[in-house]
């Protein structure tokens, strides 16, 4: 390889958008395709993506800090486990040894990370779900949402899911994003979906930092394979950010929630016809199961303009009144 590949390069393009669409990490798509479609080696490309994650995590991270959407002290706590918890996660595999054994661990450890980031968006999914059905309540009674500031930061179990999440990010490069945010929104429930975001970006930085560093020293990192993922990466995230706000993004998240679970199986060994069966399954089922969550929950297009039928007969029932009393 030069010093970069341009076809990677498109697929980094394409993956960044994603990114950008989404708000996901791009090591849960960059690093299966970099073994699937180009033959690289597990080890290598687990090294090429958190050092290229290092490039592309503060850009989010930064925007969310002018937005005052990061609760520091949370931070603070996430990074004391998930600083070590990265570095160390390089070191077991070291410690595993070189060769076919290795390769074969990882393979096995990315597509059990990738079948639980696929379950996690799904439970984040719901969450978010729950937290709007939250804020309606909170609507009707005019109670007051709780500065981000006010809410005290549980040390002991934040510092537990950023050692989880850094251990993970650290042997598989797989983002720990949404794995560390269903585990924050059940931590603390109270605070909004898009406060905790910004949190585990600026907690990024640092967990990324820590493996990359783990990464140059043990890993397998390869230059030209990391120019070649930023070089399309990057101005592919800036490009799906710009275009986010115009763009069916719950349907593209769904649509990476299917992709990151037969992928996750894929790896795992399972044969073609488990993939296909896996699929279709999450497909028929889970479009089945969201629809009478929804429903349940409020959410689905009847139940809205039901909700909206009653707004309005609220809001226009003192009018009624006073009219009918002159």
């Amino acid at each position: 390889m030069d010093w970069w590949d341009p076809t990677i390069a498109a697929v980094g393009l394409l993956v960044g958008i994603v990114v950008g669409l989404t708000g996901m990490g791009g090591g849960a798509l960059m690093t299966p395709i970099l073994v699937f479609f180009f033959g690289v080696s597990p080890l290598a490309a687990v090294s090429s993506d958190v050092v290229a994650s290092l490039f592309m995590k503060p850009i989010g991270g930064v925007v969310h800090l002018r937005r005052g959407t990061v609760h520091l002290g949370m931070v603070k706590w996430l990074c004391v486990g998930s600083v070590p918890g990265a570095f160390t996660g390089v070191l077991l595999l070291r410690f595993i040894g070189e060769g076919g054994n290795l390769q074969d661990i990882l393979l096995t450890a990315l597509g059990g990370v990738l079948v639980l980031a696929s379950l996690a968006m799904a439970a984040k999914a719901y969450l978010r779900l729950r937290e709007r059905e939250r804020r309606r309540a909170r609507g009707r009674s005019d109670a007051p949402e709780r500065p981000l500031t006010t809410i005290p930061v549980k040390r002991l179990a934040t510092v537990l899911v950023g050692a989880g999440g850094g251990l993970v990010v650290g042997m598989t490069s797989v983002g720990a994003g949404s794995l560390m945010i269903v585990s924050l929104l059940l931590l603390y429930p109270s605070i909004r979906a898009g406060q905790l975001v910004g949190t585990d970006l600026v907690q990024a930085v640092p967990l990324v930092a820590a493996a990359s560093v783990g990464h140059l020293m043990f890993g397998d990192f390869g230059l030209a394979l990391t120019a070649s993922v930023l070089v399309g990466a990057i101005p592919g995230v800036w490009l799906g950010a710009r275009v986010s706000s115009r763009s069916p993004g719950s349907l593209v998240r769904r649509a990476l929630t299917v992709i990151l679970l037969a992928s996750g199986v894929k790896l795992l060994g399972a044969s073609t016809t488990v993939v296909l069966l896996t699929v279709a399954a999450a497909l028929i089922g889970g479009l089945a199961a969201w629809t009478w969550v929804r429903v349940r929950h409020g959410e689905a297009p009847l139940a809205r303009q039901e909700r909206r039928r009653r707004q309005a007969a609220r809001e226009s029932g003192p009018t009624a009144t006073s009219a009918s009393a002159g």
